[in-house]
């Protein structure tokens, strides 16, 4: 029997969204679908869709990346990220939202399904300088990943998730490069990573280029943490940009 006064639980569904950022051209680039549904019919917005009776959330989550962007997302780096509880989050009702972020090496050009209308991957900086509005919260939920995705470059030795095995320094400098927005001095970043215990393990093999030396080539080794920590301010050498 309730209880005088006390309001009955809200009905809640639940969903799950995805920030799915691999790094192509040498530019962090998301993946965004077009919608093909109300509410927010033809708007960008990022994958995700409601989880279904018998599903875990990460269950959920790779379902709805199979099925509206045709990636398997058992081969990418895949994290929950956060929670969303806006109660006027979702024009159809109370819906929470739990995102995931994933992070896969020069992923291929996805394919759209199901509800999704289309599907592309679009410069992070680009989806999110107020020119391209994304449905929901998702704007939100996209600098919340980016964020997460740029410490965890600091803290762990997930950016080698983003490199073809086997990959050079130089490779692997141009991820931080990519995900943090600037470019770093190539000598300190080299000794940095190097001394870095377990974070590369050498194949002892070299990479022969066009110009220039050959290039010893590594693969991701069995550490998950940097210690020390790779901080973005002790690695800024300039801008973008700058002379």
């Amino acid at each position: 029997m309730e209880r005088a006064g006390r309001r009955p639980p809200a009905a809640v569904a639940v969903t799950v969204d995805l920030v799915i950022f691999t790094v192509r051209r040498g530019q962090l680039q998301v993946l965004l679908i077009e919608r093909g549904n109300d509410p927010f019919l033809g708007c960008a917005a990022l994958p995700g869709g409601f989880v279904r009776d018998g599903e875990t959330l990460t269950e959920a989550a790779l379902r709805e990346l199979q099925e509206e962007t045709a990636l398997d997302g058992h081969k990418l780096h895949l994290e929950q990220l956060h929670a969303y509880s806006d109660p006027a989050r979702d024009p159809r009702g109370r819906i929470i939202t739990v995102a995931y972020l994933a992070l896969g090496p020069d992923l291929p050009l996805p394919v759209a399904g199901t509800d999704a209308a289309g599907a592309r991957w679009t410069p992070a900086s680009e989806a999110l300088d107020g020119g391209m509005p994304l449905a929901f919260d998702h704007a939100v939920i996209l600098r919340d990943g980016l964020e997460r995705a740029r410490s965890q470059l600091e803290h762990t030795t997930v950016a080698a998730a983003f490199c073809p095995e086997p990959f050079t320094i130089g490779e692997l400098r141009h991820i931080y490069e990519a995900v943090w927005g600037f470019q770093l001095d190539p000598s300190n970043f080299r000794r940095k990573v190097t001394r870095s215990e377990g974070f590369l393990e050498p194949t002892g093999e070299r990479r022969i280029p066009e110009v220039g030396r050959p290039a010893a080539l590594y693969r991701r080794g069995r550490a998950s943490l940097l210690i020390p920590p790779l901080l973005r301010s002790s690695e800024v050498a300039r801008p973008y940009g700058a002379a």
